[in-house]
């Protein structure tokens, strides 16, 4: 019989709260569907993968959970599956979860902004969505997706953008896929993704990803710091449409030439990284060595990292499928150092 797994792995969704107004995720799988306001109107088992707050999951947690989704897919009668996800981390282990889909099933994460005990919850009805969808032959093909107040979202691209309302995602450079309401799915858009990586050969041994996030007058400091703890590859949340400094520019050299993957991304909310500007800018962080994310932002920049890193080890190889599936091209005819006064802003 045809149905839909619900992996259970905590976040407000099954939080409960203490007398002093402190919620802790509780909430099996069980408990999740016991809530649900309407017949799913189709089979649903649930699975209890992690019960924590997502602000806690490490690379090894979400991949626990990409597991999950694959073992869950092991059963042809499944129609897809749905995870239930803390907010804080589900941008992260969605786009994870789409790094690695090869299944035309769709895997719909969820959770809440309100926890379980809440009146006015959020939670059940996301819940609801999210298994419709899993449901519909609409979905299938479209990767993994995050379903949340009704709106359908691809998982590349897509970010917690606002801490406490309802809406909670959105996608700044593409918008929703769609849209579900009262059990009808409605797609318009349909996402362009790239042949997915081999699950098989992740391993997170050795593999350490940071982000550094950069401001005006910082140093290298942060990210000497970073690759001197280990970091096999780093991300800079850069400034405008990808910028730093001379001196940030000069340490992503040093590193790229010792073998630290550095990938350049931005702290601005909308919009592709550029390498446009010298004097420590992005044409000099790309010449230095940086590899520009598209529109990925700093959190789903470094899981794309990770990820390579974990699959393929070797720097050259990850630079360049990391330059490959984000659109970033380095800048022709420039070479470290560039000529500060070239370009200025």
């Amino acid at each position: 019989m045809s149905k839909v797994i619900v992996l259970s792995t905590g976040g407000t969704i099954a939080t409960r709260r203490d007398v002093q107004g402190v919620g802790l995720a509780k909430d099996g799988a069980g408990e999740l569907l016991g809530r649900l306001p309407v017949d799913p109107g189709v089979e649903v088992d649930g699975v209890d993968v992690l019960c924590a707050g997502s602000y806690l999951f490490t690379p090894a947690d979400m991949r626990e959970v990409v597991l999950g989704v694959r073992d869950a897919l092991a059963d042809p009668g499944v129609l897809g599956v749905v995870v239930t996800h803390g907010t804080d981390a589900m941008e992260e282990t969605a786009y994870l979860a789409d790094l690695f889909h090869a299944d035309p099933r769709p895997v719909v994460f969820t959770g809440a902004q309100r926890p379980a005990d809440a009146v006015d919850g959020d939670g059940p009805r996301n819940l609801a969505d999210a298994i419709t969808v899993a449901a519909s032959g609409t979905a299938r093909g479209l990767g993994a997706l995050i379903c949340f107040d009704g709106r359908v979202y691809a998982a590349c691209g897509t970010r917690k953008t606002h801490t406490l309302a309802p809406a909670a995602f959105s996608a700044p450079d593409g918008g929703p896929l769609g849209r579900v309401r009262d059990g009808e799915v409605h797609i318009t858009l349909t996402p362009s993704r790239p042949k997915p990586l081999d699950l098989d050969a992740y391993d997170l041994g050795g593999v350490r990803t940071d982000v550094v996030a950069l401001y005006p007058g910082c140093d290298a400091g942060a990210l000497r710091a970073a690759a001197d703890a280990g970091a096999t590859g780093i991300v800079l949340e850069a400034l405008g449409a990808g910028n730093a400094n001379p001196a940030v520019a000069g340490e992503v050299a040093r590193l790229t030439e010792a073998g630290v993957v550095v990938a350049l991304s931005t702290r601005v909310d909308a919009g592709p990284v550029a390498a446009l500007y010298g004097n420590g800018g992005g044409a000099d962080l790309v010449a230095a060595g940086a590899v520009p994310t598209g529109i990925l932002r700093a959190p789903q920049a470094r899981v794309l990292l990770g990820a390579l890193l974990g699959c393929h080890r070797d720097p050259a190889r990850v630079r360049e499928e990391l330059t490959a599936r984000t659109g970033g091209a380095p800048v022709t005819g420039r070479t470290w150092p560039s000529d500060s006064t070239e370009r200025t802003k």
